[in-house]
């Protein structure tokens, strides 16, 4: 049996995450998510740090806090939050100083995570997640977080077919096969590749806003980002972390404006 006193002893916020993810069953399930996509993540945050990308590397450090804090890993969130906001100013020195510290930490989350579950993580989450029946109503999550869009998928699985995306640019391409019966979109803002401005544009180019209509998932609480979302005819926006009582209040008013 999981000895949750393991994680508190190691400074994890469980009763913070127990707001979000509700129970120790779903957190614990969840947990198993995290563990699958954070080394590769670590790896392409090193990359990144070392060939100075400072724009990818502001995003990936964007996804680790936020997995972070759905989790209660508060050091781990605040030390990814700093990296984040002195990447976003193109302060290299700040991250190259820094940089052990937040790998050190995300590390010993990782051992202890593992430590905790006693087990070896899984390499492919998506394969527990897949729905494979055909549902006549669909919504659509696009974020470049395993977490989040695993946690969505779990609480509408019964009611929705949940399509998902890594990024906008996989978005844009199930938009093209499942446009009419994507009921809503819950998009990410900071994502690799193609970001979910992009796909705001992409939207508004072509006359999609009234055809599937959009909210926003985000941990981008600036008031920059908030304003330049809202200059969009979105719907709603969200700010993660969230729990599912508000993400469910989200997607009912997101499909109750599709035409």
């Amino acid at each position: 049996m999981k000895d949750v006193n393991l994680l508190i002893n190691n400074g994890v916020n469980i009763q913070k995450s127990l707001e979000l993810f509700g129970d120790m069953e779903t957190y614990n399930a969840t947990l198993h998510d995290f563990l699958a996509e954070v080394e590769g993540k670590l790896v392409k945050i090193k990359q990144y740090k070392e060939i100075s990308d400072m724009a990818n590397y502001a995003t990936l450090v964007h996804s680790l806090k936020s997995d972070a804090k759905y989790f209660g890993f508060d050091k781990l969130a605040e030390l990814s939050y700093n990296h984040e906001i002195e990447s976003k100013a193109n302060n290299m020195y700040y991250v190259t100083d820094h940089f052990e510290e937040l790998m050190e930490e995300a590390n010993r989350i990782v051992n202890l995570v593992k430590q905790y579950l006693g087990i070896i993580p899984r390499t492919n989450s998506s394969t527990s997640t897949t729905e494979t029946t055909m549902k006549e109503k669909k919504i659509l999550v696009v974020d470049d977080s395993t977490i989040v869009r695993n946690f969505i998928q779990k609480i509408f699985s019964h009611e929705y077919e949940v399509l998902i995306a890594n990024d906008g640019q996989e978005a844009l391409d199930i938009i093209q096969t499942h446009q009419e019966s994507i009921y809503a979109m819950l998009l990410d803002l900071n994502m690799p590749n193609v970001d979910g401005f992009q796909v705001l544009e992409h939207f508004k180019n072509n006359n999609l806003f009234a055809k599937i209509p959009v909210s926003i998932i985000t941990g981008d609480s600036s008031k920059e980002a908030i304003d330049k979302a809202f200059k969009y005819p979105i719907v709603d926006m969200l700010q993660k972390p969230f729990n599912e009582v508000n993400i469910k209040s989200v997607v009912e008013k997101t499909i109750s404006y599709r035409n």
